[in-house]
């Protein structure tokens, strides 16, 4: 099996004549009717990932979590909530600004023509959010949802570290152009576990670290809008960097050069 180390850029590699366009890194023997559909959905989810790579073919950690803009979607308005809360102790006011922020970055995006999937899905969290918030009258509960949030996806990706389907290796082994060849290679497999735990672990965090702050109420809410600010998109981004590193392929010994 040919491992790619992910040093050279998605482009460089050739499809072989007859096979699909997908770049592969293993043999073409595989059943054409089996591994397509899996090696598809599993390509497209990589996609939808929003996993970048840069010039040299490593996963762009900024890019991947959506640039400035995308970081900053994800971290103001639940800063702008807890300022307009500390200042006016208003639900309602600080509420309505954190929407608003919401929503002015999705008309941002429609200035720019970006695509609108971040923005709306970052305006649907802040609205229900907002309204778990305003439901119980209690402010801290504008942090419910990512608490459930944080559960899904560790559910998600224990199970797909136990069906032996590791997230890290269907998110990087398209990157490093692996496709799921990394799956008949034991070593290859148990990396990309390794590398979905260290994520696991991230999101576990902090659910250690933001729960017993929440259940404070009101007198934690400053700490607990501070952690979930801190431990957002810049852990997440060395958690995924973190990850990368550990399911680097081990470099493959050069061939030496053969005379005539």
């Amino acid at each position: 099996m040919t491992v790619a180390n992910g040093s050279e850029p998605k482009d460089s590699a050739q499809p072989t004549p007859g096979t699909s366009e997908t770049p592969a890194t293993g043999s073409a023997k595989t059943p054409a009717a089996e591994t397509p559909g899996v090696a598809e959905l599993a390509a497209g989810y990589a996609e939808k990932a929003g996993l970048q790579r840069n010039s040299a073919g490593h996963v762009d950690m900024l890019k991947s979590a959506g640039g400035v803009q995308g970081i900053a979607e994800s971290i103001l308005p639940g800063l702008v909530f807890l300022v307009a809360f500390t200042i006016s102790r208003d639900l309602t006011v600080s509420l309505v600004a954190a929407l608003a922020t919401a929503a002015i970055f999705t008309v941002v995006r429609l200035i720019q023509r970006r695509p609108l999937t971040q923005a709306l899905a970052g305006v649907v969290g802040v609205g229900i959010s907002a309204w778990l918030a305003n439901t119980t009258g209690k402010a801290e509960d504008f942090y419910v949802l990512g608490f459930f949030t944080n559960i899904a996806y560790i559910a998600g990706m224990v199970l797909s570290i136990v069906l032996k389907w590791p997230i890290a290796g269907l998110l990087f082994g398209f990157v490093r152009n692996e496709g799921l060849e990394w799956r008949k290679d034991p070593e290859r497999l148990r990396a990309y576990q390794l590398g979905t735990w260290i994520v696991v672990a991230v999101l576990a965090l902090r659910l250690v670290v933001q729960v017993p702050l929440y259940f404070l109420g009101e007198p934690g809410l400053t700490a607990l809008a501070t952690t979930r600010l801190l431990m957002g998109a810049p852990l997440y981004i060395l958690g995924l960097w973190v990850a990368w590193l550990v399911t680097k392929p081990a470099p493959q010994p050069s061939k030496p050069s053969s005379s005539a």
